[in-house]
Protein backbone atom coordinates (compact mmCIF):
# COMPACT_ATOMS: atom_id res chain seq x y z
CA UNK A 1 0.00 0.00 0.00
CA UNK A 2 1.41 3.67 -1.02
CA UNK A 3 2.51 5.24 2.40
CA UNK A 4 4.29 7.69 3.14
CA UNK A 5 7.16 8.34 6.15
CA UNK A 6 8.06 11.07 8.65
CA UNK A 7 11.01 11.55 11.00
CA UNK A 8 12.55 13.99 12.82
CA UNK A 9 15.28 14.67 15.71
CA UNK A 10 17.95 12.14 14.94
CA UNK A 11 20.60 14.52 15.62
CA UNK A 12 22.89 12.97 13.59
CA UNK A 13 26.65 13.49 14.48
CA UNK A 14 30.19 11.67 14.42
CA UNK A 15 29.81 11.43 18.69
CA UNK A 16 26.15 9.60 18.80
CA UNK A 17 27.20 5.88 16.82
CA UNK A 18 24.08 4.72 18.12
CA UNK A 19 21.80 7.35 16.32
CA UNK A 20 23.90 6.77 13.30
CA UNK A 21 23.35 3.02 13.16
CA UNK A 22 19.42 3.60 13.89
CA UNK A 23 19.61 5.70 10.56
CA UNK A 24 21.17 3.21 8.83
CA UNK A 25 19.17 0.35 9.67
CA UNK A 26 16.17 2.32 8.71
CA UNK A 27 17.74 3.25 5.25
CA UNK A 28 18.23 -0.32 4.83
CA UNK A 29 14.54 -1.40 4.87
CA UNK A 30 13.90 1.24 2.45
CA UNK A 31 16.82 0.14 0.31
CA UNK A 32 15.60 -1.37 -3.13
CA UNK A 33 17.52 -4.32 -2.34
CA UNK A 34 15.45 -5.02 0.69
CA UNK A 35 12.33 -4.23 -0.56
CA UNK A 36 12.08 -5.72 -4.42
CA UNK A 37 8.76 -5.31 -4.78
CA UNK A 38 8.38 -2.21 -3.77
CA UNK A 39 5.82 -2.78 -1.23
CA UNK A 40 8.24 -1.26 1.73
CA UNK A 41 9.11 1.86 -0.26
CA UNK A 42 8.01 4.32 1.01
CA UNK A 43 6.21 7.45 -1.59
CA UNK A 44 8.08 9.58 0.49
CA UNK A 45 10.17 10.64 3.48
CA UNK A 46 10.03 13.69 5.57
CA UNK A 47 12.04 14.61 7.91
CA UNK A 48 10.92 17.08 9.88
CA UNK A 49 14.17 18.89 11.84
CA UNK A 50 17.17 18.07 13.64
CA UNK A 51 18.42 15.58 11.10
CA UNK A 52 21.52 16.45 12.27
CA UNK A 53 23.36 17.70 15.87
CA UNK A 54 24.05 20.47 14.49
CA UNK A 55 24.71 22.06 10.97
CA UNK A 56 27.14 25.09 10.89
CA UNK A 57 26.13 25.91 6.94
CA UNK A 58 26.07 24.34 3.68
CA UNK A 59 30.03 24.17 3.07
CA UNK A 60 30.14 21.61 5.38
CA UNK A 61 28.81 19.44 3.63
CA UNK A 62 31.78 17.36 2.49
CA UNK A 63 32.57 16.79 6.23
CA UNK A 64 33.05 12.85 5.76
CA UNK A 65 30.25 12.03 8.29
CA UNK A 66 28.34 14.45 6.80
CA UNK A 67 29.08 12.97 3.49
CA UNK A 68 28.04 9.31 4.42
CA UNK A 69 24.32 10.61 5.69
CA UNK A 70 23.92 12.90 2.11
CA UNK A 71 24.87 9.84 0.10
CA UNK A 72 22.67 7.14 1.84
CA UNK A 73 19.64 9.92 1.50
CA UNK A 74 20.79 10.66 -2.01
CA UNK A 75 20.65 6.78 -2.73
CA UNK A 76 16.80 6.77 -1.62
CA UNK A 77 15.88 9.54 -3.92
CA UNK A 78 17.35 7.96 -6.58
CA UNK A 79 15.90 5.09 -6.39
CA UNK A 80 12.28 6.70 -6.15
CA UNK A 81 11.37 8.17 -2.80
CA UNK A 82 10.67 11.71 -2.22
CA UNK A 83 12.83 13.57 -0.14
CA UNK A 84 11.48 16.35 2.19
CA UNK A 85 13.43 18.19 4.82
CA UNK A 86 12.45 20.93 6.80
CA UNK A 87 14.61 22.95 9.60
CA UNK A 88 14.82 22.33 12.91
CA UNK A 89 16.19 24.21 16.04
CA UNK A 90 19.86 22.13 15.60
CA UNK A 91 19.88 22.33 12.01
CA UNK A 92 18.16 25.45 11.26
CA UNK A 93 20.81 26.46 8.55
CA UNK A 94 20.76 24.13 5.77
CA UNK A 95 20.22 25.14 2.80
CA UNK A 96 19.53 24.92 -1.34
CA UNK A 97 22.65 23.23 -1.78
CA UNK A 98 22.69 20.56 1.26
CA UNK A 99 18.87 20.13 -0.04
CA UNK A 100 20.32 19.38 -3.76
CA UNK A 101 23.13 17.27 -3.06
CA UNK A 102 20.58 15.19 -1.10
CA UNK A 103 17.98 14.91 -3.61
CA UNK A 104 15.35 16.45 -1.05
CA UNK A 105 13.11 19.65 -1.35
CA UNK A 106 13.72 22.10 1.99
CA UNK A 107 10.29 22.70 3.12
CA UNK A 108 8.96 26.15 5.19
CA UNK A 109 7.29 25.30 8.57
CA UNK A 110 4.64 24.62 9.12
CA UNK A 111 3.78 23.29 5.27
CA UNK A 112 0.55 22.04 5.14
CA UNK A 113 -0.58 18.73 2.40
CA UNK A 114 -3.44 16.60 1.69
CA UNK A 115 -1.68 13.71 3.09
CA UNK A 116 -4.11 10.54 1.07
CA UNK A 117 -7.38 12.66 1.08
CA UNK A 118 -6.63 14.26 5.25
CA UNK A 119 -5.76 17.63 5.24
CA UNK A 120 -1.56 17.09 7.27
CA UNK A 121 0.16 20.41 8.89
CA UNK A 122 3.91 19.83 9.20
CA UNK A 123 5.96 21.42 11.66
CA UNK A 124 9.73 21.51 13.58
CA UNK A 125 7.57 22.14 16.51
CA UNK A 126 9.43 24.18 18.76
CA UNK A 127 7.46 27.42 17.85
CA UNK A 128 4.73 25.86 20.03
CA UNK A 129 6.87 25.71 22.82
CA UNK A 130 5.77 29.09 23.75
CA UNK A 131 6.32 29.25 27.96
CA UNK A 132 9.69 28.77 27.01
CA UNK A 133 10.26 32.15 26.78
CA UNK A 134 14.33 32.67 27.07
CA UNK A 135 14.00 30.11 23.95
CA UNK A 136 11.60 31.61 21.94
CA UNK A 137 13.68 35.34 21.77
CA UNK A 138 16.83 33.34 20.91
CA UNK A 139 14.99 31.21 18.03
CA UNK A 140 13.91 35.02 16.97
CA UNK A 141 17.71 36.28 17.04
CA UNK A 142 19.11 32.81 15.12
CA UNK A 143 16.39 33.31 12.55
CA UNK A 144 16.66 36.49 11.65
CA UNK A 145 18.20 36.78 8.22
CA UNK A 146 20.63 39.59 9.00
CA UNK A 147 22.26 37.47 11.84
CA UNK A 148 22.18 34.53 9.45
CA UNK A 149 24.19 36.22 6.45
CA UNK A 150 26.36 37.49 9.08
CA UNK A 151 27.20 34.39 10.35
CA UNK A 152 27.68 32.31 7.36
CA UNK A 153 29.97 34.78 6.87
CA UNK A 154 32.60 33.72 9.48
CA UNK A 155 34.97 30.90 8.56
CA UNK A 156 33.57 27.48 9.31
CA UNK A 157 36.02 26.60 12.26
CA UNK A 158 34.64 30.08 14.33
CA UNK A 159 30.96 28.98 13.57
CA UNK A 160 31.71 25.39 14.73
CA UNK A 161 33.60 26.59 18.27
CA UNK A 162 30.16 29.20 18.75
CA UNK A 163 27.94 26.33 18.23
CA UNK A 164 30.06 24.36 20.77
CA UNK A 165 28.94 27.47 23.09
CA UNK A 166 25.32 27.20 22.58
CA UNK A 167 25.64 23.64 22.63
CA UNK A 168 27.19 23.88 26.45
CA UNK A 169 24.68 26.97 27.49
CA UNK A 170 21.69 24.78 26.42
CA UNK A 171 22.32 22.06 28.12
CA UNK A 172 23.16 24.12 31.37
CA UNK A 173 20.03 26.36 30.29
CA UNK A 174 17.52 22.53 30.50
CA UNK A 175 18.76 21.73 33.63
CA UNK A 176 17.45 24.80 35.33
CA UNK A 177 13.96 24.51 33.59
CA UNK A 178 10.58 22.99 34.15
CA UNK A 179 10.19 20.40 31.98
CA UNK A 180 6.80 21.01 31.21
CA UNK A 181 7.21 24.86 29.54
CA UNK A 182 9.46 22.89 27.09
CA UNK A 183 7.02 21.03 26.24
CA UNK A 184 4.21 22.55 23.39
CA UNK A 185 1.56 24.83 25.05
CA UNK A 186 -2.27 23.95 24.04
CA UNK A 187 -3.68 27.24 23.42
CA UNK A 188 -0.43 27.82 20.26
CA UNK A 189 -1.59 24.11 19.52
CA UNK A 190 -5.22 25.48 19.23
CA UNK A 191 -4.51 28.90 17.60
CA UNK A 192 -2.67 26.57 14.87
CA UNK A 193 -5.11 24.20 13.60
CA UNK A 194 -7.26 26.97 13.64
CA UNK A 195 -5.35 29.03 11.59
CA UNK A 196 -5.01 26.00 9.29
CA UNK A 197 -8.85 24.47 9.57
CA UNK A 198 -8.56 22.04 11.69
CA UNK A 199 -5.95 19.46 10.06
CA UNK A 200 -3.77 16.24 11.25
CA UNK A 201 -0.49 18.16 12.82
CA UNK A 202 2.37 16.20 12.76
CA UNK A 203 5.79 17.63 14.46
CA UNK A 204 8.71 16.64 16.48
CA UNK A 205 10.87 18.79 18.16
CA UNK A 206 9.88 17.87 22.44
CA UNK A 207 10.96 14.30 22.69
CA UNK A 208 7.39 13.46 24.00
CA UNK A 209 6.37 10.72 21.22
CA UNK A 210 2.98 10.40 21.52
CA UNK A 211 -0.65 10.47 19.89
CA UNK A 212 -2.89 13.47 21.10
CA UNK A 213 -6.73 14.59 20.35
CA UNK A 214 -7.55 18.44 20.57
CA UNK A 215 -10.67 19.66 20.09
CA UNK A 216 -11.03 23.38 18.24
CA UNK A 217 -14.08 25.04 17.78
CA UNK A 218 -15.50 21.51 18.20
CA UNK A 219 -13.50 19.91 15.81
CA UNK A 220 -11.42 16.35 16.71
CA UNK A 221 -8.14 17.35 15.73
CA UNK A 222 -5.03 14.68 15.71
CA UNK A 223 -1.43 15.46 16.92
CA UNK A 224 1.07 13.03 16.28
CA UNK A 225 4.35 13.96 18.14
CA UNK A 226 7.75 12.05 16.48
CA UNK A 227 9.62 10.12 18.38
CA UNK A 228 13.79 11.38 18.55
CA UNK A 229 16.55 8.78 18.53
CA UNK A 230 17.92 8.76 21.79
CA UNK A 231 15.00 6.39 22.17
CA UNK A 232 14.26 3.36 20.17
CA UNK A 233 13.87 4.73 16.68
CA UNK A 234 10.97 4.64 15.22
CA UNK A 235 8.78 6.75 12.02
CA UNK A 236 5.31 7.20 12.18
CA UNK A 237 4.04 5.64 8.60
CA UNK A 238 0.97 7.16 7.44
CA UNK A 239 -1.68 5.82 4.54
CA UNK A 240 -4.94 6.11 3.26
CA UNK A 241 -6.19 4.11 6.69
CA UNK A 242 -4.34 6.54 9.50
CA UNK A 243 -1.05 6.80 11.20
CA UNK A 244 0.71 4.12 13.36
CA UNK A 245 4.30 4.23 14.85
CA UNK A 246 6.64 2.00 13.64
CA UNK A 247 9.85 0.53 15.22
CA UNK A 248 13.15 -1.09 13.32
Amino acid sequence: MSHTLFISDLHLSADHAHSMAAFQRFIATLAPQACPEHSRRADALYILGDLFEYWAGDDDRHDPFHARVIGALQGLATHGTKLYLMHGNRDLLMGDALAQAAGATLLDDPTLLDLYGTPTLLSHGDTLCTDDVEYQQFRAQVHDAEFQKNFLAQPLAARKAYIAQLRQHSTAAKQGKDSAIMDVNDTAVAALLREHRYPRLIHGHTHRPKRHEHIVDGHICERWVLSDWDQPASALRCDARGCRVVSF
